[in-house]
């Protein structure tokens, strides 16, 4: 991987709130947009409603992959976006652990309108974290890399948002 495709997987993932979730329980897959935030503490957070079907698959199966691409804008072939496969495990961060306020804080500093859905009793925050990260830059580029090098990556192109 170059220079230039290091820093647009760091920009694609630190750079985006939105991402696709996907769960699966009893081979029932199932794909939803969720916002997402990365932590500080090499991890990713995720606020998400007990009604939800995909909450209900993390809480039964905590196996799960956050998909994030670059916008198609409709004038190239759409294989050709950058897209990267974030797979990993979540874990629910219960109101009363010691990493719950900071986490939160941490969501809300980057999803300010999210404030209101932290009083809602089926709400919950979990910590997503990496096992793999797999980024294609383009149609036959493909790379794999570990979490460590995605979070050194964050550092080095200062995606701190």
């Amino acid at each position: 991987m170059d220079l230039l495709q290091e820093e647009q997987l760091a920009h694609l993932v630190f750079g985006n709130r939105w991402g696709t979730l996907a769960t699966a329980v009893d081979n029932q897959p199932l794909a939803s947009n969720i916002a997402y935030v990365a932590d500080l503490s090499s991890c990713f957070l995720f606020h998400l409603s007990q009604l939800a079907r995909h909450t209900k698959n993390l809480l039964e199966n905590p196996q799960a992959s956050l998909a994030v691409s670059e916008v198609d804008d409709g004038v190239y072939d759409p294989q050709t976006l950058a897209r990267v496969n974030l797979q990993g495990r979540v874990a629910a961060v219960a109101c009363d652990d010691q990493y719950y306020q900071q986490a939160k804080a941490r969501y809300l500093e980057v999803l300010p309108g999210a404030q209101q859905r932290f009083s809602f009793s089926d709400f919950m925050l979990f910590r997503f974290t990496l096992e793999q990260v797999r980024f294609v830059a383009g149609f036959g580029k493909s790379f794999t890399l570990s979490p460590e090098t995605l979070w050194q990556l964050r550092d080095d192109y200062g995606c701190r948002a």
